[in-house]
């Protein structure tokens, strides 16, 4: 063997080696792009509405579904059109992480992710537990909650409002609905904001392993209230959960605790961050361009109600969700094959230049004296959002309190105000006021 040989034998190693790394680098640029996608996604929206057809999008790697009557015609098209995977993931965890989320249960299809009867028998005790007339019966719970915290820091004159507020308002109300004891309440939405963070933003291999512990407490956490309320039901939606999903009296199985554990955890998420990205984005479009809009809200608090629907319009607190298409369709004009995946923009078609009349206000202005139309900021169709009352509720509840007692809030001039990466619960990353 001459000299020249072991770098020939090493060659492959190398190339190797540089794979790796143009694969990173690959994937960081996707990241890059994604993050600023997500940070402001309307200017993509409004070029997709005006092109003809569906606009492909790598950074989704999705078909993206910009109008309304598009966005509206998937929605309704369940049999077209499935809701598998309407969460994939924009990251895919480490091996590592895999296997500490192993220590936990298993995935397992929830209201989100099925369609046709499995979507009904996931939905039915949500729907039971989220009427109006339950949601009328928590709101005094939530206004308590709401006035708590806000008497936690209103002598400051200062506060970062998604810490102090955002976050937390939104946690006690869907802990009381569930069913947490309040020392539990931290812990769950902890691991509820871990998780989103597991599957949504890019993290060091230890990091995701950390999140992926968090998760993992989470659904054992979870996992004890479902078998508590198998063995002693109160009147909260985990009992409502057990006995639709598991019905009858005996001992649950391993299936039936991963699949209420998986349902639960999803309520859980959506159920308070959602509201939280809605209080956040909702303060922040108020207070922008010299607090007009919050000085009328306060001079008029009639307005109250249509400035929750604006807010919920203008700036979508869920983005959208995936579909796969199950057979060759057609939409826009664009065929598509079996297994495609759209994107289905809740927060473009609520924009949709093609909804509004020349004389109201432009879709791309924030303004709370706009009448308010039917937007689909809630979903549309049989997965439209059953806790939107409540998110609603929560919100005007909110604009109330703050408009009668810090009518002089204002943002912090020294603090930048930076939207979420993240299509699942847009909203500032933290949104610091004064007052």
């Amino acid at each position: 063997m001459d000299a020249t040989e072991p770098d020939r034998l090493d060659e492959p190693d190398r190339l190797d080696e540089h794979d790796r790394f143009d694969e990173q680098e690959d994937r960081l640029e996707r990241h890059d792009r994604l993050d600023r996608l997500q940070r402001d996604p309307y200017p993509l929206y409004a070029r997709a509405r005006r092109a003809e057809g569906l606009t492909f999008v790598p950074e989704l790697d999705a078909w993206l579904v910009a109008r309304d009557a598009d966005v509206r015609e998937v929605l309704l098209r369940a049999d077209d059109f499935s809701s598998a995977q309407a969460l994939r993931p924009d990251v895919m965890p480490s091996p590592a992480a895999f296997g500490v989320l192993a220590q936990g249960f298993g995935k397992r299809p929830t209201v989100v992710s099925t369609d046709g009867p499995a979507h009904r028998r996931h939905r039915a005790p949500l729907n039971s537990r989220l009427s109006a007339a339950r949601v009328t019966e928590l709101l005094p719970y939530a206004t308590d909650q709401a006035t708590a915290l806000l008497d936690g820091f209103v002598a400051d004159g200062r506060t970062e409002l998604m810490a102090s507020y955002a976050r937390r308002l939104p946690g006690a109300v869907i802990g009381r609905l569930i069913g947490f004891d309040a020392a539990d309440v931290p812990a769950a939405v902890h691991g509820g904001h871990r998780a989103e963070q597991l599957l949504f933003r890019p993290m060091s291999e230890a990091d995701q392993c950390a999140a992926a512990q968090d998760v993992v407490d989470l659904q054992h956490l979870l996992d004890r209230y479902a078998r508590a309320r198998r063995a002693e039901p109160r009147d909260d939606l985990c009992s409502a959960m057990v006995a639709a999903l598991a019905p009858g009296d005996e001992e649950l199985t391993a299936d039936q605790r991963a699949e209420l554990v998986s349902n639960l955890q999803n309520f859980l998420i959506a159920g308070h961050l959602t509201t939280t990205a809605l209080i956040g984005t909702t303060l922040f479009h108020l207070l922008r361009d010299d607090r007009a809009q919050w000085e009328l809200l306060c001079a008029r608090p009639e307005l109250i109600p249509g400035a929750v629907e604006e807010a919920a319009r203008f700036d979508t607190a869920v983005q959208g969700f995936r579909r796969t298409a199950t057979r060759p369709v057609t939409i826009a004009g664009t065929e598509l094959p079996a297994g495609a995946t759209v994107f289905v923009a809740y927060g473009s078609a609520n924009r949709d230049e093609t909804r509004y009349a020349d004389s109201d206000p432009a879709p791309d202005v924030f303004d709370i004296t706009r009448t308010p139309s039917r937007h689909v900021a809630f979903g549309h169709g049989a997965h439209g959002c059953p806790g939107s009352q409540l998110a609603r509720g929560q919100l005007r509840l909110t604009l109330e309190l703050f408009t009668r007692r810090l009518p002089g809030l204002r943002l912090a001039k020294d603090e930048e105000v930076v939207m979420r990466p993240t299509f699942i619960h847009r909203s500032p990353q933290e949104l610091h006021l004064t007052w």
